[in-house]
């Protein structure tokens, strides 16, 4: 337990320069893009240079940019993400509703992509130069060269449009008035298609690394001499060959959540998924900096998370890890 709160301590504290730096960078990079949010309100809906002036002045862009960053850090340290400005509500109640459709497609999409990949690289690594590891791996290589959104389009051109054995996109039927299951039978049949696009490309990176990690683990000695003694096949892949190179997956299971994070919004866009991805599309075509500063700061803190929780994973499988950091 102890060795548990250290490395969540350590983490925490490391994470908060991570977050200075998303909240500084991703302000000034948004202040140098050009035109802002009365520029796009003008462009769709047309005004006059008096109502620009009025609009900038009520949402606070008439003021120099360090103005707007003093106020925006002044709100933030008192976890006011502001308000939005296309949706006239505050921006961290928008992004709450959003949130758990981005996660709930996340989490699925890492469920599948890890667990089984990690069972075909087993597979695969159990025998390696086999015909089998060889067919797994040529089959991963392709399919992660493919791109989501073209994977995405493939499945509804197949499934929905000329099949029409699954939903086209959405989250849920609308005003369908499901409820408990039945609800979460109709989310989780909107959601085959999306989580296997997003997860198929992944699944194909933990399978060629299961199956390398594997290879290389038949040459160590403790596997060899498990062999020279005559312990079974079965029990010399389950318990020391596969258990030992599923570390490197658990690690680059946080590091990909990042990536994972960013193929949501392609796959949100292309499934129309009111998610996140959807949520940025939004405040990137009104130009509502104050949303789109919510919801790259929500997605630091979430990818950050992932991999707080990655890190206590990876320590309950190496003891070392906390031992080594508490005595550092």
């Amino acid at each position: 337990m102890n060795r548990a709160l250290r490395l969540i301590r350590r983490r925490l504290i490391a994470s908060i320069p991570v977050l200075a730096i998303v909240v500084l960078g991703t302000f000034f990079l948004l202040e140098a893009a050009p035109g802002d949010a009365v520029d796009a309100y003008a462009a769709s809906l047309g005004g006059d240079a008096g109502l620009n002036a009025d609009l900038r002045a009520q949402w606070g862009l008439d003021q120099s940019i360090w103005a707007r960053l003093g106020a925006y850090l002044y709100a933030l340290a008192h976890l006011d993400l502001g308000r939005s400005v296309i949706f006239s509500r505050p921006n961290l109640e928008v992004i709450l509703e959003r949130l758990p459709n981005t996660l709930l497609l996340m989490g699925s999409a890492t469920a599948l992509s890890f667990g089984l990949g990690s069972l075909l690289g087993i597979w695969a690594g159990a025998k390696p130069g086999s015909l089998r590891d060889r067919v797994l791996s040529v089959g991963s290589l392709a399919l992660y060269a493919v791109p989501g959104f073209w994977l995405g389009l493939v499945l509804i051109v197949i499934f929905s449009v000329q099949l029409r054995w699954l939903p086209l996109s959405g989250i849920e039927t609308i005003a369908s008035g499901k409820q408990g299951l039945a609800r979460a039978g109709d989310i989780a049949v909107h959601l085959i298609l999306p989580v296997g696009a997003l997860g198929l490309i992944y699944l194909a990176l933990y399978l060629r690394m299961m199956r390398a990690g594997m290879t290389e683990a038949w040459r160590t000695d403790y596997v060899l001499a498990g062999r020279a003694r005559g312990i079974p096949r079965q029990r010399i892949v389950l318990r020391h060959v596969a258990r030992n190179a599923l570390t490197p997956l658990v690690t680059m299971l946080g590091v990909q959540s990042a990536a994972m994070l960013g193929g949501s919004v392609v796959i949100e866009s292309v499934f129309s998924i009111p998610g996140l991805g959807r949520l940025a599309q939004e405040a990137v075509a009104g130009r509502d900096t104050p949303l789109l500063l919510g919801i790259i700061l929500i997605s630091a803190v979430v990818v950050i998370l992932i991999n707080l929780i990655v890190d206590l994973a990876y320590a309950l499988l190496d003891p070392r890890v906390g031992a080594s950091e508490g005595q550092s």
